[in-house]
């Protein structure tokens, strides 16, 4: 798999299109940036301005508050991630178990660089609002709950194929991807060692490895007549 980085994940698609240049665009680019590095609290408008290289003026002609911003850059993460990882390699594979653990590759192919670049702007936003502003929260909810979303197919054709039992479902196991991530990003916040997100990405394979079980068995050869 080719290297990545968390960066250029970022940048990768720009939900501003022809606008790319736009004030407003350029607000919720530094938004992404500016959060991940020094959280939403810390993050004040006059930040975000220099950041975009606009003026404040432009700012409260775009959003009415940080917060109404912080609501927009959660959909605008959204989508930009959302276009990366439609676009990845994982979705290649037939098998729809090998499209679970490529999906695993390609997540720690993006662990790289500091805790601010690999890490997710809603996870990061929602650890501080998600009781001081709902709308924030919600907004944060949808980005992550989405993500997960798109792998409840896969994980679906993989429990059918594997034969696992009732108990366990598909969009149960692909929300439980988002909160090994996303718990993984706060202890490398904490530590300061991206090792531990890819140590974590591990044990998750190898607990969805013991939830879908071994290939299955080759159908017996024909009978010779």
């Amino acid at each position: 798999m080719p290297t990545i980085t968390p960066k250029a994940a970022v940048r990768h698609a720009s939900p501003g299109g022809s606008n790319r240049g736009s004030a407003r665009v350029k607000l919720l680019d530094a938004a992404v940036t500016v959060i991940r590095e020094k959280g939403l609290s810390a993050t004040s408008v006059d930040e975000l301005c220099v950041a975009a290289g606009v003026t404040k003026g432009a700012f409260f002609h775009h959003f009415e508050s940080k917060e109404v911003l912080a609501v927009a850059a959660a959909g605008h993460w959204s989508q930009t991630t959302g276009e990366l990882f439609a676009g990845a390699p994982y979705h290649q594979p037939t098998d729809p178990v090998d499209r679970i653990f490529a999906y695993l590759d390609f997540r720690e192919a993006l662990v790289q660089g500091s805790a601010a670049e690999y890490s997710c702007l809603a996870g990061t936003m929602v650890q501080e609002a998600f009781d001081t502003s709902p709308p924030v929260r919600e907004a944060c909810a949808a980005s992550i709950l989405g993500h997960a979303a798109t792998l409840e197919a896969d994980f679906r054709q993989a429990l059918v194929a594997r034969h696992a039992g009732p108990e366990v479902d598909a969009a149960g196991l692909a929300r439980h991807t988002q909160v090994v991530l996303q718990g993984a990003f706060v202890l490398g916040k904490a530590t300061g060692d991206p090792q531990v997100v890819r140590d974590s990405i591990q044990h998750l394979r190898r607990y969805l490895q013991c939830v879908l079980g071994p290939d299955p068995a080759p159908p017996p050869p024909s009978p010779r007549t």
